[in-house]
């Protein structure tokens, strides 16, 4: 059974950093892609950043991208967003996600609250 547990959220003002992470239990965690999501209140769950497991490339939304760092670590079956310079629209639900023979896995979600 795969399972997805995000920690790391919390509240920091605007310009900090926090680092989430995810730990994946029930499979191979270095055969499979995995990424972050994000859910504002009354929004959309949009992209956050994914890493890919076969050659290592990382891919970041518009709105991250030189901010955000996503990493892994495959012996502890665990990935991790780097956050930095947050801004208060980066608060929301953060998710990590990955599929597992066309099923898509969540994690509970960890809230990130960035104040002005």
């Amino acid at each position: 059974q795969v399972q997805l547990v995000e920690s790391g959220g919390g509240l920091v003002q605007a310009g900090g950093s926090l680092r989430l992470s995810c730990t994946a239990s029930g499979l191979t965690f270095n055969q499979y892609t995995i990424a972050w999501f994000r859910q504002a209140p009354g929004k959309e769950r949009e992209f956050v950043a994914s890493h890919v497991h076969k050659d290592g490339s990382s891919y970041y939304a518009d709105s991250v991208k030189g901010r955000f760092t996503i990493s892994r670590v495959n012996a502890q079956n665990t990935v991790y967003l780097q956050m930095n310079a947050l801004k208060p629209e980066d608060t929301a639900v953060y998710y990590c996600s990955l599929q597992q023979g066309g099923v898509d896995y969540w994690g509970q979600g960890t809230q990130v609250i960035v104040s002005s």
